[in-house]
């Protein structure tokens, strides 16, 4: 792997980082992990309160941190604020993480929670890695990563939509990964298990290998590093996902079927 010299800080890692969906969950944890003197956050979300905690927090660990308060959704709103941040420092990597589900609205999958699903998960990442692949084609270097699911791997009955969005956008990211290979731009899909974010703590069921926002991040974080197409994590349930999507449909969705629901 070659990687130029201004895209690293001293300890290997991206020194110039703009995150979606950075008030909480995965998001914040990663801003967390990325902070430290001699690197640039650029921290994305809807919540000036929360997002606020995760800029003091990232500052106190010696980084320069900017926020962006708005909406993925916003096509405009996510262009403005990029190409902001771009005039500041130009990003080494962009993270597109902003997601919901619908533990997260408060319901089941209704009609109106499946179309924010998909206008957050998948044209808010559109939203975030089009303008991201413009600038950073434009000085062939560059990272972006889209934050998938383990969910993408098969469509779940527990959660139709959520897991439908995923497949998206983790279909989008390995086919964009060898379209822009060769200007210079790498893309990495990272699909994690459970992890303990606002996003699973609506689940009332058994959630194995669950783990904490802060080790998920420090995983993504490393492996990002070697900019491989796809990231999945725990290994364990990362095999039983991929094996799950070869078996067939009479095996797999019955058994799919008796995953329980979002509670309202």
């Amino acid at each position: 792997m070659s990687v130029s010299s201004t895209q690293k800080t001293v300890d290997g890692y991206p020194r110039s980082i703009f995150i979606t969906g950075a008030s909480s969950g995965i998001g914040r944890a990663l801003a967390q992990s990325y902070a430290a003197s001699g690197v640039t956050l650029f921290l994305c979300g809807r919540n000036a309160d929360r997002l606020q905690i995760s800029a003091d927090t990232c500052r106190k660990q010696g980084a320069e941190v900017y926020t962006y308060l708005f909406d993925v959704t916003d096509a405009a709103a996510s262009e403005r604020a990029m190409k902001k941040a771009w005039e500041i420092k130009p990003f080494d990597l962009v993270i597109a993480n902003a997601g919901v589900s619908a533990g997260v609205l408060g319901n089941t999958e209704s009609a109106a929670s499946s179309r924010t699903i998909f206008e957050t998960n998948v044209f808010g990442v559109v939203n975030t890695v089009l303008p991201a692949i413009d600038l950073m084609k434009k000085r062939h270097s560059g990272q972006i990563a889209i934050i998938s699911s383990m969910a993408a791997y098969r469509g779940m009955a527990s959660c139709p939509a959520y897991s439908a969005s995923k497949a998206c956008v983790k279909a989008w990211g390995e086919a964009l990964y060898g379209v822009l290979k060769p200007a210079g731009v790498d893309v990495s899909v990272v699909c994690p298990g459970f992890v303990e974010t606002p996003l699973t703590d609506k689940n009332k069921f058994y959630m194995p290998f669950l783990m904490k926002a802060p080790k998920a991040a420090n995983i993504i974080k490393k492996k990002l590093v070697r900019r491989p197409a796809i990231i999945a994590f725990p290994f364990t349930m990362a095999l039983g996902a991929w094996l799950g999507s070869f078996l067939p449909s009479r095996i797999v969705l019955p058994i799919l079927g008796l995953l329980p629901l979002k509670k309202k």
